[in-house]
């Protein structure tokens, strides 16, 4: 299984190659290696935000990075960038699932030093409790 790490720009979407038309822009689909997460299409969506031509992903598709340019010669460099957007986007992303497990383990570090002293008791006291019903002589 591929991973958040191995998310990449591996070409064009060959259904929707770059034409010339009669508008002043180029639309241009940049295909990834796989589906990214909804999370992770969101942060990159928010990271380019404010370029001049708001490349952005379908969040829910999460495979295509939809583009424009005004002429081709602008292709290199818009793909340099996105290139580097992708990137920052994965360590972002693996850096808050890792604080996130580390924030976890801190939560069940914390409940198993409870397990000693006056907590450490009641939670026993609790733990041993019996609801079931009275049996009648």
């Amino acid at each position: 299984m591929e991973g958040i790490s191995d998310i990449k720009i591996v070409g064009i979407d060959e259904k929707r190659p770059p034409v010339i038309r009669k508008e002043p822009y180029i639309d241009i689909f940049f295909k990834l290696s796989h589906q990214a997460p909804l999370d992770w299409c969101k942060d990159f969506n928010a990271l380019l935000s404010k370029h001049p031509t708001t490349p952005r992903i379908k969040e829910k598709e999460g495979l295509y990075i939809e583009a424009w340019v005004r002429s081709p010669d602008e292709i290199t460099a818009l793909l340099k960038q996105l290139k580097n957007t992708v990137a920052e986007c994965s360590r972002r992303y693996i850096e808050r699932v890792e604080l996130s497990m580390r924030n976890s383990n801190d939560a069940n570090a914390l409940l198993a030093r409870q397990g000693s002293g006056e907590q450490g008791r009641l939670n026993r006291i609790i733990a041993e409790l019996d609801f079931d019903d009275v049996k009648m002589q």
